[in-house]
């Protein structure tokens, strides 16, 4: 920091979908760029948020941060963790533990990144319903200091969980994000923030990233990232706040399924267990299964040394309709995945790795008849699901005023994870200052840049 009477502030929001075409419709974002810097941004691979958020705050790739998924799968237990890992399952320290180490008086925020429960940072919330015993849920989010959502609650009302995610997510969850964050922020302003805005994933993967809602979308979260820029630089001090933008990936337009699971299914790979609540995968006793996440899936074999095993996995997929690249062995190594190869029973990457051309995704169905699928494929639930259903984006029409979650795969117009060898700065960078960066950067960079800011 500068010095104790004129401390710096860095606000870092993280925005997924975010595109340089689409500053054209935000003018806040546009006006940032013009007066400091906008570079082309690799997010790496895979580009799926957890992933992206680890590489963000940790400076690491995956292979050393080990998030490797929305997922983190347990080899030894066979127990897949779909979205609600805590901070501690990052192998590499994040940026609040860095800049806290090297400053120990400087103040940080956690604010709604995935995978930040009990994160150190000063500030800290995230949504984390209460499980009653009679099957309900009481609308909660996990904050550090603990009182503090209790007193959010009084001035902002909850937290609107169904729109943060499901068919009706919208820019509420957003608007309730920024507002929290400020009021949080009023009595002791953290030096250093990172704030995630999900608002332009919404529409993007429902109708698609260039549809009227896309479009729509980007004015939205515009607007409320003017007032969260204005507010917290009221706080501040304009003069001493450092915007820095991040696009956590790009969405594409998909025309195109793959479904991982059936393919293995067919082969003789992957087994169920026919249960009253329909057919679930039996991942012990499994050869091979998928975690099927946006455009990539990782399959986990029962045994990842078995070449043969290996080999017949990955050449049901080569070649196939949708997918342009399978990953084994150093395959994963040079994709920054793992540090050695095979991956071994510590490592949370798969032992294949699929990954979709840009218009396709990947669908964890597993099921061959609807008739069989699990319930809670029919319901927004992102925890038993194992894999990404952008599907909860959807509802069956057909059924209302039931609400069920479709099972029609074409809905889906919007996906992300893959990365284009011939344009893997497929988003975007901005510092509301100059001289920040002088070019492209990669995901990894950033925590670097942020840690220079601070001087340390």
């Amino acid at each position: 920091m500068s010095s104790a009477s004129s401390p710096v502030h860095v606000l870092l929001l993280s925005i997924p979908g975010l595109r340089q075409e689409d500053l054209a419709r935000m003018p806040t974002l546009r006006a940032l760029a013009a007066v400091g810097d906008c570079v082309p941004l690799d997010p790496g691979f895979p580009a799926v948020t957890c992933a992206v958020q680890a590489t963000l705050t940790t400076g690491t790739p995956p292979a050393g941060h080990g998030i490797v998924a929305n997922g983190v799968y347990d080899r030894g237990t066979h127990h897949l963790e779909m979205w609600i890992s805590p901070d501690g399952v990052h192998r590499s320290q994040r940026i609040w533990d860095r800049l806290k180490s090297a400053r120990p008086e400087m103040r940080t925020a956690a604010w709604f990144l995935l995978q930040s429960k009990h994160a150190t940072a000063d500030l800290v919330c995230l949504p984390a319903p209460k499980h009653n015993p009679d099957g309900t849920e009481t609308m909660w989010c996990h904050t550090n200091p603990e009182p503090l959502y209790a007193a959010l609650r009084e001035t902002l009302a909850d937290f609107p969980l169904h729109k943060f995610w499901g068919p009706i997510a919208g820019i509420e969850s957003s608007q309730w994000i920024s507002r929290s964050f400020l009021e949080a922020s009023r009595t002791s302003p953290p030096h250093f923030a990172a704030v995630y805005l999900p608002h332009l994933d919404y529409a993007a993967q429902r109708t698609g990233p260039d549809s009227p809602a896309a479009h729509a979308a980007c004015g939205e979260l515009d607007a409320e990232i003017a007032q969260l820029i204005d507010g917290f630089g009221a706080v501040v001090g304009h003069d001493r706040l450092t915007v820095l933008v991040v696009g956590e990936y790009r969405i594409r337009p998909v025309s195109h399924t793959l479904f991982p699971n059936r393919v293995l299914r067919e082969a003789g790979l992957l087994s169920v267990t026919e249960t009253a609540d329909g057919e679930l995968i039996d991942m012990p006793g499994s050869r091979a299964w998928a975690l099927a996440d946006h455009q990539v899936s990782h399959v986990y074999l029962a045994d990842g040394h078995d070449e043969l095993l290996v080999e017949q996995v990955a050449s049901l997929f080569r070649g196939r309709a949708g997918v342009a690249r399978v990953l084994v062995g150093a395959d994963l190594v040079t994709a920054g995945l793992v540090d050695t190869a095979p991956p071994g029973k510590e490592n949370r990457c798969g032992d294949v790795v699929i990954e979709s051309t840009p218009d396709s995704w990947q669908s964890y169905f597993y099921w061959l008849d609807d008739a069989k699928a699990p319930r809670f494929a029919r319901t927004i639930d992102i925890h038993r699901k194992p894999g990404y259903d952008p599907l909860e984006l959807h509802i069956d029409r057909a059924k209302l005023p039931a609400v069920s979650i479709p099972l029609d795969v074409s809905l889906v117009k919007g996906s992300h994870g893959a990365v284009d060898p011939s344009n893997p700065h497929e988003t975007i960078f901005i510092a509301s200052r100059s001289g920040l960066v002088d070019g492209p950067l990669a995901m990894r960079e950033i925590a670097a840049i942020v840690m220079g800011i601070f001087g340390c």
